[in-house]
């Protein structure tokens, strides 16, 4: 027998939702803006972001993937459609025969330089101006405590599972 879960009281399960909702409602309305100012969506644009803050704009794709946080999967699909667009290249890694190097393409490079400063607007409008210094520094801590307990939830559940096999 499970025990009862020891479900949401009011304040708690409000605070759960406008989590949820803010982010939903701000991921959506980035994505139309970033379509609207530069022709990209969402995942282009961080895709191209990523590699435009790296020296010549290259990293495997592990490491993209990785700072991301995308499975392989959809990382590859996503740079094929890239690629086929001239915003990124791959390379064959020196490091490991067994995957690739993603690099920016002077088209990404200009078309990230274009979108940049229309994202980080609306960014700013919609999420930071709203925010004061003082909760800034909250979220910063409620995010980074959060993300690391789950970083060490998947560290555990990994070796349990790897146990299993």
């Amino acid at each position: 027998m499970t025990a009862e879960p020891k479900w949401l009281d009011t304040r708690e399960d409000r605070a759960w939702r406008t989590f949820v909702n803010v982010h939903h409602e701000l991921m959506l309305r980035l994505q139309r803006h970033v379509m609207a100012d530069s022709g990209l969506v969402l995942a282009e644009y961080e895709v191209l972001a990523v590699l435009s803050q790296h020296p010549d704009g290259l990293m495997s794709a592990q490491e993209l993937g990785s700072q991301l946080r995308w499975e392989k999967s959809r990382l590859s699909h996503q740079v094929r459609r890239m690629q086929d667009q001239g915003l990124v290249a791959r390379e064959p890694n020196p490091a490991d025969a067994r995957s690739c190097m993603v690099r920016l393409a002077p088209k990404g490079r200009r078309t990230i330089e274009e979108a940049a400063p229309w994202h980080v607007q609306h960014v700013r409008r919609d999420f930071i101006d709203l925010i004061t210094p003082e909760e800034l520094e909250t979220l910063i801590a409620v995010n980074e405590r959060v993300l690391g307990h789950l970083a060490d939830r998947a560290g555990s559940e990994d070796s349990v599972q790897g146990k299993g096999k």
